[in-house]
This record gives C-alpha cells, sequence and structure tokens, in this order.
C-alpha cells in the first residue's frame, strides 16, 4: 500500500493554490518597472501564526487579476503589524508577491489556456437547468442541514450528524431533486462536449471519467456552496488545517460502475476539507474506505487497526473530511455511482505551513511518534529515579 506522492492533484489548473502541496521552489517574474518588496523595509516580516481577529481587511472586491477578493481579505488579518497601516497598494503589492509563489510562470500559462478553453465553453454551451447556476439554499438542501447551518453552533451541527471515526462526519444534506438535476445537466454537458467534439477537462489526474463544474458555469454558485454552507462547519471542526480560512474550491463530480472509472487508489486529496456527497444513482459496492490522517512526511507510514474505516455511499448523504485523510473507493460492482466532490482549499493555511516546527496535530503519525518519545522519556526517568534510590538505600 503505496502513495505516489504527498498529496492527489489535479494538473490541469489549480487557481490561487499553485502545486498540490501549496510550495512553489520558482518565484514568479515581477512586470517591468515595479519594485520588488524584497527591498522594502517589510522583506524580514512573516506572516502572522494566528490572525489578528481586531484587524477589518480593507475591502478588495474592485481588485481584478488571478485571485478572488476574499483571498486578500483572508491574508491580510496575516499581515505583520508593521504592514497593518499601510496603503492598500503596498499590502495588496506584498501579498501578491507572496501568492506568486504558488503560482509560476508554468502554472500560469497552464491557468491561460484553461481560461480560453472555458470561455469558449461558456459561450457555447446552453444549460439544461438554468435553476442549478444560482444558490438557492431551500431548493438544494434538506431542511435539517439548513436549519443546522443557519443556528451556525457545534451543538447543531453534531445534531445531523454522525463521527464514525474521528474528523469523518455524515451528514443528510442534499434535496431529491437537486441530486437529480445536477445528474441531468452534467449528462447534457458530456453530450454536448461529445457533439462538438470539444475535449473535456477530466477532474484530476486518477479519474479517466467525469467532469469539473467550475468549467461549465457553476463555479460561482459552488463558491456560495462553500463559503456559506461549508465553511461555517470546518471552521468549527477543522481549525487546525486553515478550516476557518477557505477561500478557494475544486469541484467536479466523478462516474464510477460498467464503462466508467470502476476504483480509487489510495490517496490523498488537494484539499484542505473535502465534501463528498453521492447524487446517485442505482448502485452497489463502491464503498469508501479510510485510513488515518498523515502530513507529507508520513504519507506512507502503516495504518493502525483504529483507523480503519468503511463508508457506505447513500444517495443525497455527504461526508466531510480532511484532505489529508488517507483513503480510496473500492469497485462499484454493479449499476452507476456519481459523486459530487467539493475540495476546499485555503492559501493561508499553505502559506503558514512552511513555518511549521513541531509536530501538526492533525497527522496521526506524528501524534503516535511523539506519544512513543514521552512514553520512553518517562521510563527513562522511572529507570533513573530506582537506580538512585537503590544506591541510597546502601
Amino acid at each position: 500500500m503505496a502513495l505516489d506522492g504527498p498529496a492527489e492533484r489535479r494538473d490541469e489548473v489549480q487557481v490561487a493554490m499553485g502545486n498540490g502541496n501549496g510550495v512553489a521552489p520558482l518565484q514568479a517574474a515581477r512586470p517591468a518597472g515595479r519594485p520588488s518588496v524584497a527591498t522594502a523595509p517589510y522583506a524580514d516580516r512573516r506572516l502572522r501564526l494566528n490572525p489578528n481577529a481586531d484587524h477589518k481587511p480593507q475591502d478588495y472586491s474592485d481588485v481584478r487579476g488571478e485571485y478572488a477578493p476574499v483571498v486578500y481579505s483572508a491574508l491580510e488579518r496575516h499581515l505583520p503589524p508593521s504592514l497593518l497601516d499601510v496603503d492598500r497598494d503596498v499590502k495588496l503589492h506584498f501579498m501578491r508577491e507572496i501568492l506568486a509563489r504558488y503560482w509560476p510562470q508554468g502554472e500560469r500559462n497552464k491557468v491561460q489556456r484553461h481560461k480560453e478553453y472555458r470561455q469558449r465553453i461558456l459561450l457555447l454551451y446552453k444549460p439544461l437547468h438554468e435553476e442549478l447556476y444560482n444558490m438557492r439554499p431551500s431548493a438544494f438542501f434538506l431542511p435539517t442541514f439548513l436549519e443546522a447551518v443557519g443556528s451556525n453552533s457545534e451543538e447543531s451541527f453534531r445534531s445531523i450528524m454522525t463521527e464514525p471515526i474521528p474528523g469523518v462526519y455524515s451528514f443528510a444534506m442534499l434535496q431529491p431533486t437537486f441530486c437529480e438535476m445536477l445528474l441531468e445537466e452534467v449528462e447534457n454537458f458530456e453530450k454536448w462536449v461529445h457533439a462538438m467534439k470539444f475535449k473535456i477537462m477530466r477532474p484530476n489526474t486518477m479519474n479517466k471519467y467525469g467532469a469539473v463544474l467550475d468549467d461549465f458555469g457553476l463555479e460561482a454558485m459552488l463558491n456560495q456552496f462553500m463559503e456559506q454552507f461549508i465553511a461555517p462547519i470546518s471552521r468549527v471542526f477543522y481549525p487546525e488545517v486553515g478550516g476557518g480560512t477557505l477561500d478557494s474550491h475544486h469541484a467536479f463530480v466523478v462516474e464510477y460502475g460498467k464503462d466508467r472509472d470502476v476504483e480509487l487508489g489510495f490517496h490523498v486529496d488537494d484539499s484542505e476539507v473535502t465534501l463528498n456527497v453521492c447524487l446517485g444513482k442505482q448502485f452497489s459496492g463502491g464503498e469508501l474506505y479510510f485510513r488515518g490522517i498523515r502530513c507529507e512526511n508520513h504519507v506512507n507510514s502503516e495504518t493502525q487497526h483504529e483507523e480503519m474505516y468503511d463508508y457506505t455511499h447513500i444517495p443525497g448523504q455527504a461526508v466531510l473530511h480532511r484532505g489529508r485523510h488517507r483513503h480510496g473507493a473500492r469497485a462499484t460492482s454493479t449499476g452507476l455511482r456519481i459523486n459530487l466532490l467539493l475540495w476546499c482549499r485555503s492559501s493561508v493555511f499553505r502559506e503558514l505551513k512552511k513555518y511549521q516546527k513541531d509536530f501538526p496535530s492533525w497527522c496521526g503519525e506524528c501524534q503516535r511518534e511523539k506519544r512513543e518519545r514521552q512514553s520512553q522519556c518517562v521510563k527513562a526517568t522511572k529507570m533513573a529515579f530506582l537506580r538512585g534510590a537503590g544506591g541510597a538505600m546502601i
């Protein structure tokens, strides 16, 4: 049981993120005539580990470019004190220099090609269900889920959830009519792509079937989906992995069954938080199996017995977990299974990971090693005490 790399990533495009583990060794080129912030007095400043809760970020809604305005608003709370009161343009340039490390020139070229691909689709593709493209909570979500999110408390979230193993939450979420419409929309898009002899971008390097929902007009609705309905839950249950600073997403559907993908190998997601919702249809098999949360250094380590869990998909039912929670999908033995995946990401968390010196509290193997060292230290102390006590008695 081995993983090819630290994270499953999408090669075609990762808007505002760069590569899968959040580290880009190449510095993006600066436009001619613009000074580098590296020459400014702020060059030796590091981002704050914890956001400044009392600071009110400036408005970036008028800023156009590679990143959504919410990215700058979230990142501003982590700026060093010396930067909080400077002109917005200075802060903006400083943050862009930081974010550029996630997006070297090669990635920029890919993104530009993908933008052109999306523009062609949006110009030519006619949606089957236009009502899907604007957020309509009462039509999309079950009343129990909406009530829990509206109350916005750990107690209300837990009232609709089960937690079969630590960090994995399952709950009823989507209206059956929404699932049906989304299935029909994806099928319509795939037929259109085939008829137009248009190349379809697949969700990631592991799936040969499925479609990226963001590519044919659903991006804005799904961003609201993340910000209004996933972020409040993630803020409560996953604060240590950026659950409180989610600022971008990658949304797609996967298809398993006859003449589709059969199973999904053991992997981790290129996300901080992953939402996985079964849309249907009729199927058997396809269980999702979990095998422990791991950091990059321990992604191939052994699985402990208590970390093993198999989850059975039910249409409309969601499962929420950390992206670094190792998992895979067993073969779908009969029928067709289609799932909605929403990979939620935090650019702030990915930047701050570089400054982390201690063991991440969310990695099962890091914590196991830490407990083992503490145990050995206690044993050594006891032995030293007993030897000293024996010598004193003599």
